[in-house]
């Protein structure tokens, strides 16, 4: 399958995974949604045990695989998870946008990719439209702190960078499957205890439920598997600038499913985020 189509699945599944995610903790604590996405992972990798290469663990990767462990699922995972319960599912799918210019940015640093100043310059503005978007935004039903959820879901962007630079560099000495099996293990495990401080749910919704076990087979599992492919075949900023198109469709299914609507403001902040990407895109596909 392309590289290129790949991205293209996994940026609408990515996008629906807000949705997702916000119906789902609308009625679970974030932390329950979160062990149960990481466990139907686990379980579903565990069925595909016969397809997921023996992982052989080569000497001196330890730093990269706890790296890409904590950044993603565990952190990226609380971070969103929490960010969900302050702000709107349209405001988080546009935070996104930052996140191939916190790609570029830890590239050069961790696995020395050329960082020019397009890609500087855009990332300062895709940091000032998220900040503006997050300042202009009122509170609604769907984002009662939209500020604080924002800032949340921004520090999530963080620790997906981190995962993507690091990702790229295991996909050269494991199989991205394997790869997504330790995220499931890892995950659960990190959740688990979570689950001792909160008050576990005795009654249940079935399409909460359901949009749970889709964040954990059709995002974790199928977007991550799609994304990882195709990352193994291309350039980690070309993987990175594909990022683009998660909160267009994050956007349109907000307001497709969940009747979100933005204000003027928020759509001009909005632009100036795009303006960052824009700048710093002929970069980003080199």
């Amino acid at each position: 399958m392309p590289a290129g189509l790949c991205f293209l699945i996994a940026t609408f599944l990515w996008g629906s995974s807000f949705v997702a995610l916000k119906a789902a903790i609308d009625i679970y604590p974030p932390s329950f949604v979160i062990f149960l996405r990481m466990l139907i992972t686990l379980l579903i990798c565990f069925c595909l045990k016969p397809w997921i290469k023996r992982f052989k663990y080569q000497q001196g990767d330890w730093k990269w695989l706890l790296m890409m462990s904590l950044a993603e699922p565990c952190l990226y995972f609380l971070f969103e998870g929490y960010a969900m319960q302050y702000t709107s599912a349209s405001q988080a799918g546009i935070i996104v946008s930052c996140l191939p210019l916190m790609v570029a940015f830890f590239a050069f640093f961790l696995i020395q990719e050329k960082l020019s100043k397009q890609i500087i310059i855009g990332f300062g503005l895709c940091i000032t439209g998220s900040i503006l978007l997050s300042l202009v935004s009122p509170n609604t039903d769907h984002a009662p702190n939209p500020l604080l959820g924002n800032t949340l879901e921004f520090i999530a962007m963080v620790c997906a960078a981190f995962y993507v630079v690091s990702m790229k560099h295991l996909l050269n000495r494991y199989s991205a499957l394997s790869l997504i099996a330790l995220q499931g293990l890892s995950g659960t495990l990190f959740f688990a205890p979570f689950l001792l401080f909160i008050e576990l749910p005795v009654k249940h919704d079935v399409n909460a439920l359901l949009n749970i076990l889709y964040l954990g087979s059709a995002v974790t599992l199928g977007a991550y598997g799609m994304y990882n492919y195709a990352l193994a075949r291309s350039s980690v900023l070309t993987a990175a600038a594909y990022s683009n198109l998660v909160p267009i469709f994050a956007l349109l299914l907000s307001a497709l499913l969940l009747n979100e609507i933005l204000t003027v403001w928020q759509w001009a902040s909005i632009a100036v985020v795009f303006i960052g990407i824009l700048i710093s895109k002929r970069h980003a596909y080199v």
